[in-house]
């Protein structure tokens, strides 16, 4: 079974994407942890619950699926830059973690769509550049990846046409 890490800043189409590429390709998709912990946190969340979302989001690296691939919305490089960013250090285990994940293909979806304010988003003027840092983190890995861009149909073919020239 193949991974696929759909990754991006905030308001980039990330859910979306991962429920359509499913949806098409008859696969199964984990949903982003880190948005219902701290949705349903009930104060503001600290440096021990993103450690906490991160350890859950490594767990759910061992799901297992009958499909080609499995299609996760995020996972541990952008719980490193939300830690640094925010708090200024990682756990030391991080950076082995994110190896150990086995992402097959990152999609890194560009900040090109109109930012959608929800409660759990902060960063409205840094998408472009968390983008960068995370493009950064991906290239460490030496995962492949592709730069996904465009609007709705435009946007989802990007991605599929990126998994098509993956699975070849």
């Amino acid at each position: 079974m193949k991974k696929i890490v759909v990754i991006g800043p905030e308001s980039v189409g990330k859910t979306t994407l991962c429920e359509t590429l499913a949806k098409n390709n008859n696969a199964d998709w984990v949903p982003e942890y880190a948005r219902e912990y701290v949705e349903n946190l009930g104060r503001v969340y600290t440096y021990s619950d993103v450690v906490h979302i991160a350890k859950t989001q490594f767990e759910q690296f061992s799901l297992q699926t009958e499909q080609e691939f499995l299609i996760f919305d995020t996972d541990l490089i952008v719980t490193k830059v939300w830690l640094e960013h925010v708090f200024g250090r990682v756990p030391e285990w991080l950076d082995k973690a994110i190896l150990q994940e086995n992402v097959d293909l990152y999609l890194l979806c560009k900040p090109d769509l109109e930012w959608i304010a929800e409660p759990v988003r902060e960063n409205p003027d840094l998408r472009d550049y968390l983008y960068e840092w995370y493009l950064r983190e991906i290239k460490k890995t030496l995962v492949p990846f592709e730069e996904i861009e465009g609007r709705g149909v435009a946007r989802t073919f990007s991605a599929q046409k990126a998994i098509d020239k993956w699975l070849k």
